[in-house]
């Protein structure tokens, strides 16, 4: 670890954002073997049709747990428009579509991330919902039953895409953010870059982490 590096994330959370993305890959895996007759073939490689459903219904449980502490940890920082410096970074894409001189400054998640987040919870819950009664069908109303499919598709057709653009965004679309949730130290050059504004909170509460120093009250911001 290189000498200078800022910590922005702590082990939990890391925990909690890799349970997230896991589960969710390997829902959409099993999913899709069960929805669609061309991707049956992902089954014998999981036992089965009836193993694979096993998977998918109890990584849906992981699921749940991670979704959970991921809202509770982030729900304030991360699901609220902070305006007006939120609706200005989208009036310019935040630089990412085109050049900007200037991309205006940020707290600790940007509007992109926080409608990822957004998504995240309002369809996973969606498709939590949707999924534990089309697993214990027995105990609700025909109809309501049979409106939990498509329902259940639709969440996936909204996370499905806005997990990938996050995937881009999180790496090669944007350099030097993956460490963020590898080992959770990043440069400041990169924070300077995306987040300032964050950076500025944390010296000015003394928050600042920096590897290889002393963590200390940062005055005069």
């Amino acid at each position: 670890m290189k000498k200078g590096l800022i910590k922005v994330t702590d082990a939990f959370e890391r925990i909690v954002h890799w349970s997230l993305a896991v589960s969710f890959l390997l829902l959409c895996l099993t999913g899709l073997g069960m929805m669609f007759h061309s991707f049956n073939f992902i089954g014998p490689l999981m036992g089965g049709l009836k193993s694979m459903k096993y998977i998918h219904n109890f990584t849906g449980l992981f699921f749940i747990l991670a979704l959970f502490f991921m809202v509770r940890m982030w729900w304030r920082e991360a699901f609220f428009f902070s305006l007006p410096e939120d609706r200005e970074w989208l009036l310019c894409a935040g630089g990412y579509l085109w050049h900007v001189d200037k991309v205006p400054e940020v707290g600790k998640y940007n509007p992109g991330q926080k409608m990822f987040f957004q998504a995240g919870v309002l369809f996973g819950v969606l498709m939590v919902g949707t999924g534990l009664v089309m697993w214990f069908p027995s105990y609700f109303p025909v109809e309501l039953v049979r409106w939990m499919y498509p329902l259940h598709a639709l969440g996936f057709a909204v996370v499905f895409p806005f997990f990938f653009v996050h995937l881009y965004l999180g790496t090669i679309g944007s350099p030097g953010s993956l460490p963020a949730m590898t080992h959770g130290w990043v440069t400041r050059a990169w924070l300077v870059k995306q987040h300032p504004k964050w950076l500025k909170e944390m010296e000015a509460a003394g928050t600042l982490e920096i590897y290889g120093e002393e963590k200390k009250k940062v005055s005069g911001h």
